[in-house]
């Protein structure tokens, strides 16, 4: 069955503030309980049966207050996107600002490797997820970026921390179970080098040392993004003092195609007509 997006708003939202905390089951106690057991087993291992031996409930039990394991995993998500530094210790500036959050995202997905496995696109947020993603929006006011690119800003800053997680917990995963490191592993594979030999630009590269010390792929990536948009709000800064010749208003950004000449549509139909009679 289909979980119901706006049971999972309430759960998610659910206000308890203030409330005393009562004896025996309850979906905070529920949520602890699997997010220990996810950070021991993966999401793999996690099942509503499980979480409820570790309570020392029946499954049955744990179904009066949370509808399933998926509404289970978006409860989970939202209670360690509250694990985070006093904003206090933010530092100030964009781009340190935004670089400071993407790598406490990664930090939280290494202290819940399971985070990097929930996958999908409507995965409903609740007020930690909400407050976190507020606060990579915030890092970016003030600068001369529409709205549209502060948006599409920090969805691409998430995507890299999504995928350089998934990358961390998949190798993990796979030294443990298979008992070799990554490095070991790959240092074995003798037949497929003597294969490579036939490509130039892979043999020339191996031979001036460019895999013998790789960079971080989170590090080179995150500040490349960043270059990227470090010239785009250094564009927008450029044009944004830019004034109508017509009545001096400040000219808001073209949205797209050329740029403005006039702040509106009146002003170009009244230097049109000047032109006209001179």
């Amino acid at each position: 069955m289909t979980p119901d997006p706006d049971r999972g708003v309430e759960l998610l939202w659910r206000q308890e503030e203030g409330r005393e905390p009562r004896p025996g089951l309850s979906v905070a106690r529920i949520v602890r309980a699997a997010i220990e057991l996810a950070d021991a087993e993966g999401l793999e291992g996690l099942s509503m049966r499980k979480v409820a031996d570790r309570l020392g409930f029946t499954t049955m039990s744990l179904y009066r207050h949370v509808p399933g394991r998926d509404q289970l995993v978006e409860l989970m998500r939202d209670e360690v996107m509250g694990e985070r530094p006093p904003d206090a210790d933010r530092p100030s500036g964009w781009r340190a600002g935004l670089a400071a959050v993407a790598r406490q995202a990664l930090e939280l997905r290494m202290r819940h490797p399971w985070l990097a496995e929930v996958r999908g696109t409507r995965h409903i947020p609740g007020p930690n997820a909400v407050a976190q993603y507020d606060r990579m929006l915030a890092t970016l006011t003030g600068t001369a970026l529409r709205p549209s690119e502060v948006i599409a800003v920090v969805g691409l800053i998430g995507r890299l921390v999504d995928a350089e997680a998934l990358l961390i917990v998949e190798t993990r995963r796979e030294e443990q179970r298979s008992g070799v490191s990554e490095q070991e592993w790959w240092g074995s594979r003798d037949a497929l080098y003597e294969q490579l030999n036939h490509y130039p630009t892979i043999t020339r590269l191996w031979e001036t040392g460019g895999w013998d010390h790789p960079e971080d792929s989170f590090e080179f990536g995150l500040r490349r993004l960043l270059d990227g948009i470090e010239v785009l709000i250094r564009e927008r800064d450029e044009n944004r003092d830019e004034t109508c010749p017509e009545c001096g208003n400040p000219l808001d950004p073209a949205t797209s195609g050329r740029p403005r000449v006039y702040c509106s549509r009146a002003c170009q139909q009244r230097a049109y007509r000047k032109r006209q009679k001179s």
